[in-house]
This record gives structure tokens, C-alpha cells and sequence, in this order.
């Protein structure tokens, strides 16, 4: 039996995991595809570098022509990161009838329709299963295990590193620039966290999944975006004193053919499944008018789970290569893009004012509210310790997104209103 030859673009965490499956899972993948796996050149910066796993001399380089131009590779893995560079590598390596397996959500975020016109145009596939959540096959349950329905909605946690802090947040008090010290510390936060507090990192992962999903051209540029770094423990303490746990929640929604698609931080009943997926672990709510409610699990980050999904779209690509069907799994979007509009998005809202503690202010408060047919499910009224203010805590019933703007606008323009405190969504009461 001939071997099948791979290159690899990177042998970092994920890499290194990659090589380590590879070798550790010959006699399965034999099994599975009728011939050996071989990794025949691997592309990185330094040569002499200690490495996690033992890989050659002779198949390291530090050129990435010599991998795609090498006319013995079938299938070129990137796990190497990066964007632009990275998007003509894999243009070029498609041009050579490379079958191309990547973990890269930046990329596909961003170049995911262009790269997967490319492959096809070539006779090549483009799996990308490891760019989001980690070791959970959600992509290929998105694209073949739900096929035959329509999906509604996916909600879930797609950042390992936020939920990290969030989950420490909320269980020790500890204040969010701690956390995310300690979070660095332990190698689940970058030294520059920008693309996963503010919520980076999750909307390319909803937008992939939303592209998939609804069958739509999807951009990241339509996911409304909004970070973690501005949580307050007292956000935290009044939500938990109201049964809710907060987490950075990225939902896709789509009713009467239009969508939306969001990442922000989200207030959910202590009861529902998502409030207790704890630390770096990742989850999804997928709903579909046939199958109902379904939820996929598990570490959303790390070697041996990123690599996991990675062999996994490796072992597709060479079952399509024995059935001589490659270049055909991708399918053009089904619809046209059709984004909500404020005015049809709705949802609950959760909110904290700090107002002057006099005689009717709560009613002027409340009738900005009821202008507008807006009700409130909760409401906490406490004094504060600076002299002569109070704080509500608020959780509205649903409302459009264009009625609430128009309500923290005049809220802020109204004289016994002190400070508008924080806004957040509320997700998962059932409404």
C-alpha cells in the first residue's frame, strides 16, 4: 500500500498535536482509508528550535513553496495562524491540486467563500472542522449531520478564554484584570487578549457558523460585537442575586428568511444548560424546526482536541481521494443575505441606572419604559452609599432592538438619571 504524503504549515500546540495523532493513530487510519499516512515535509520558523513532538531534521524547512510545490504531498494541513500571507499559500497550494485542511478561523472568517471557490474550482477540498470550538465536530454536524433540516438558531459559549474568566468571575468575586492575569498566566489568554475579551475571536466563529448554518454569505463585519472587559463584579453580583450567570454568548438566529448574528455578553437563568459549562470549555445550542434542541460539548481549545478535528477533516479529504469525489463537497450558498433590522430583533434586556434618590423618579424611569410597551419582569431599588442616589437593577421583558436604543437615549438625557451603569441580554427564560 502506497502511503499517502502530508504537509504540514506550522508545529505549534495544534501542529505538534497533529503529528502526535498521526503517528500514535496509524493502524486506525489505515483502517479507515486503506493506506498509511505519512507526514512528508513540515513547514516552520526555526529549524534547531526544542520541539513538544520528535519530528525529523530532514522533514522540517523553512519554506513554504517547498511544501506546496512538492509534487509527492496530497494534502497540505495549516495550523500556522495568520491571514493574508497565509490566504495566498493556500491559493497556491490549491492551484497545485493540494487538498487543503485548516484550523485558521481569522481566514476563513474572512476569505472562507473566495478560498472555497478556489478548491472547488480546482477539483480540491477545503475542510475546516477545527476552526471553531476546538475538539467539537460542530461544523460537520452543521453541514452533514443536520443536513436534512432547517436551522432556526444556534447559541452557545465559542471562547474558551473568556468563559475561563467569566467562570472565575462568578465563583471567586475576583476582579476581571486578576483574572485575566491569572488566565494569562496559565497559557489561556495571549499576552495581548484583545481578539478574545472583545469578543473578536467568538464572531468569526458565529459568522462561520451562521455562513454554514443558514446557508448565507455571511461577513463578520454583520456580527454585532461587544467584549468582556467592561464586566464589573457588581455586574456579576446583581445578576447572580437576580438567578442568572453571565457568559459571552454568540447567537445566530434567523426567522421569516432574515438573521441575525451577534457575540456579547449575556445574562442566563441559573437553570439553563449553558450557565454551567465552566472554565475553557466551549458549548452550543443548535435548534432546528425538525430535530428540536440539540448541544454539542467539550474542550473548546488545546493540542490533542484542536488536532483531533483537524485529522478528522484529514481522514474526509482521503476517503473523497479513494472515491475519486473531491472538490465537490462544497455548495454554494442556498439564499441571499438578509440581515435583521432593530426594529426586528428582539430580546430581554438586563440594565443597572444609579438616579437621584427624590420622589418620583422611579416613575419618570418607568414611563420611558411603558412609552414603548415595555414591561419588567424584575426590579431591584437599593441605596447607594454615595449620599442622595440609589440603584435599579432592571430585567426587561422582550423588546426590539430599536425600542431599547431609543430608551437608553432618553434615559441618558433625563435629568434624575445619574449614570446608566451597564446594559446586557438576557437569554434563555423561555420567552
Amino acid at each position: 500500500m502506497e502511503a499517502i504524503q502530508v504537509g504540514l504549515l506550522g508545529l505549534g500546540t495544534v501542529g505538534s498535536g497533529v503529528v502526535t495523532i498521526i503517528k500514535e493513530h496509524q493502524d486506525k487510519l489505515v483502517h479507515l482509508v486503506g493506506c498509511p499516512v505519512e507526514v512528508k515535509k513540515v513547514l516552520v520558523r526555526e529549524k534547531e528550535k526544542e520541539r513538544q513532538v520528535a519530528v525529523g531534521q530532514d522533514l522540517l524547512t523553512t519554506s513554504p513553496y517547498e511544501v506546496i510545490h512538492d509534487k509527492d504531498i496530497d494534502v497540505i494541513i495549516e495550523v500556522m495562524g495568520g491571514i493574508e500571507q497565509t490566504k495566498e499559500y493556500l491559493l497556491e497550494a490549491v492551484k497545485e491540486k493540494k487538498h487543503v485542511v485548516t484550523a485558521n478561523k481569522d481566514l476563513m472568517a474572512l476569505y472562507g467563500s473566495e478560498l472555497l471557490a478556489a478548491a472547488t474550482e480546482n477539483g480540491c477540498d477545503l475542510f475546516y472542522e477545527a476552526s471553531v470550538a476546538g475538539g467539537i465536530p460542530i461544523l460537520r454536524s452543521l453541514v452533514d449531520g443536520l443536513a436534512s433540516d432547517r436551522i432556526t438558531k444556534m447559541m452557545g459559549i465559542v471562547n474558551g478564554t473568556t468563559n475561563f474568566i467569566l467562570t472565575k468571575m462568578s465563583k471567586h468575586g475576583s476582579a476581571y484584570s486578576e483574572v485575566l492575569k491569572e488566565a494569562q498566566e496559565l497559557g489561556y489568554a495571549e499576552s495581548d487578549p484583545t481578539a478574545d475579551v472583545e469578543g473578536l475571536d467568538a464572531a468569526r466563529k458565529m459568522a462561520i457558523m451562521a455562513r454554514l448554518g443558514f446557508s448565507m454569505n455571511v461577513d463578520l463585519d454583520d456580527v454585532k460585537v461587544k467584549g468582556i472587559s467592561a464586566v464589573t463584579d457588581d455586574d456579576i453580583s446583581y445578576s447572580k442575586r437576580l438567578g442568572y450567570t453571565m457568559k459571552l454568548i454568540g447567537i445566530a438566529q434567523r426567522e421569516n428568511g432574515r438573521i441575525e448574528v451577534s457575540v456579547e455578553p449575556t445574562l442566563l437563568p441559573d437553570y439553563h444548560p449553558l450557565a454551567s459549562v465552566s472554565d475553557e470549555y466551549n458549548a452550543v445550542y443548535v435548534y432546528g424546526e425538525a430535530v428540536g434542541e440539540t448541544m454539542f460539548y467539550g474542550p473548546g481549545a488545546g493540542s490533542l482536541p484542536t488536532a483531533t478535528a483537524v485529522v478528522s477533516d484529514l481522514v474526509g479529504v482521503l476517503k473523497n481521494m479513494r472515491l475519486g469525489v473531491n472538490g465537490r463537497s462544497a455548495v454554494a450558498p442556498q439564499f441571499d443575505k438578509q440581515l435583521k433590522h432593530p426594529e426586528e430583533t428582539f430580546a430581554q434586556q438586563f440594565l443597572r441606572i444609579h438616579v437621584k434618590d427624590e420622589v418620583g423618579s422611579f416613575a419618570k424611569i418607568t414611563s420611558l419604559f411603558s412609552e414603548r410597551s415595555v414591561s419588567f419582569e424584575k426590579i431591584l431599588q437599593l441605596p447607594l452609599k454615595e449620599k442622595g442616589l440609589a440603584e435599579i437593577v432592571i430585567v426587561t421583558h422582550r423588546a426590539s432592538q430599536k425600542d431599547f436604543a431609543e430608551i437608553l437615549e432618553q434615559l441618558n438625557n433625563l435629568e434624575v438619571v445619574e449614570q446608566l451603569k451597564s446594559t446586557y441580554r438576557v437569554e434563555g427564560n423561555g420567552y
